[in-house]
């Protein structure tokens, strides 16, 4: 499946407003599907690279020899899911989905992106 298929798998989720494959090196987007005027989601994958790098810096800090599966921010509206891409470690790439909290079935939400993950293909 190609980078474009597979983010519209993802948008098919319940509730997305927008999903992003993200460079975490750069934080620079390298393809979206949704967003809107009052939802960046350039401005959100960015944003979003400081989360993970520090999640990353904790993990080293603390020595615990393991990896981010996904990181979940639960805002009152909204839940965010970042999640690297296992299969592309070397390339440090991380998914980025914006869910309405109001019609997001989590756990599903959760399993999609994992499946969205591994449909890429760069």
């Amino acid at each position: 499946m190609n980078l474009d298929d597979a983010l519209r798998e993802g948008m098919a989720v319940d509730g997305a407003i927008g999903i992003a494959l993200v460079d975490a090196g750069s934080g620079m987007l390298l393809a979206k599907q949704g967003g809107s005027s009052v939802f960046d989601l350039d401005v959100a994958g960015a944003v979003n690279t400081e989360v993970l790098r520090a999640k990353l810096r904790a993990i080293e800090a603390l020595q615990l020899n393991d990896s981010v599966q996904d990181i979940l921010v639960s805002l009152d509206a909204q839940y965010h899911i970042i999640m690297p891409l296992a299969r592309h470690a070397e390339e440090q790439l991380f998914l980025y989905l914006a869910l309405d909290r109001t019609r997001a079935n989590l756990a599903l939400a959760r399993h999609q992106l994992r499946r969205v993950e591994q449909a890429i293909r760069l």
